[in-house]
């Protein structure tokens, strides 16, 4: 993937794809790279979910909730229900289990 990428720097797929790679082995990578994502493709919906919850497991609550609110904005914009109620469920039920909602 890493080639791909060198090739083809545009493609936010490559990146996601990277990230997913890395999220079980090597969570800080995959963390790096779905910050990547989200500050050079911040237009690219699928980054939000994955890395909304690796943020939630490392403990990063602020950035976390911030990227679901993003995400859920996105989407929306975007016209996309499903996945608007796919990160809007997951923010809800992160909420409710910190004891907010």
């Amino acid at each position: 993937l890493k080639q791909f990428i060198a090739e083809d720097p545009n493609d936010p797929f490559l990146r996601y794809g990277l990230a997913l790679e890395y999220l079980h082995d090597q969570p800080g990578l995959a963390r790096e790279v779905f910050e990547q994502l989200l500050s050079v493709f911040p237009e690219y919906l699928p980054t939000y979910y994955p890395a909304a919850h690796l943020l939630m497991e490392r403990g990063e609550e602020t950035r976390a909730e911030e990227t679901f609110r993003k995400g859920i904005g996105l989407a929306k914009r975007q016209g996309d229900r499903k996945t608007e109620s796919e990160l809007r469920q997951a923010y809800e039920n992160w909420l409710y289990e910190r004891g907010e909602q």
